[in-house]
């Protein structure tokens, strides 16, 4: 019988890594740039730290971490690699992010609606839900 602890907390990691690569490949591109690059930095450094405590509840729980993003994530970041391509472009990069994060929220308010989570899952969520709406934030300021 699969844990819906677990099953959670390794389907919002897939999105959480995706966010975390996601953001390292924007700030590539603004690279002209520099304070939005070191946000963009910072915000994939508090995406790893959120992968890697999901990954250890996982642990914790006795299941086995994802440590692979998603295939919507990948396409998602393929697609922003070609359109930089032609634009190199700041706005399209904060518009990437801002789908990314909507999508992080809308995956981590679904599970939250689970009633068989745990506390501190339940919790978990609650982080990388509030991490999102922050991420959503900055790129609707910055566009």
């Amino acid at each position: 019988m699969s844990n819906p602890n677990i099953d959670a907390l390794n389907d919002v990691t897939k999105t959480l890594i995706d966010s975390q690569k996601g953001y390292e490949k924007v700030a590539e591109v603004a690279d002209d740039n520099h304070a939005l690059r070191n946000q963009f930095q910072t915000l994939a450094h508090e995406r790893s730290e959120l992968v890697t405590a999901f990954q250890a509840r996982v642990r914790d729980l006795g299941g086995e971490p994802v440590t692979d993003g998603g295939a919507a994530g990948a396409m998602h970041r393929a697609w922003a690699d070609f359109t930089s391509l032609f634009t190199k472009d700041e706005k399209a990069a904060l518009e990437a992010v801002d789908d990314g994060e909507e999508y992080l929220a809308e995956r981590a308010e679904s599970r939250l609606k689970e009633k068989e989570l745990d506390t501190e899952t339940v919790e978990l969520l609650r982080r990388a839900h509030g991490s999102a709406r922050h991420g959503e934030k900055f790129a609707d300021a910055n566009t």
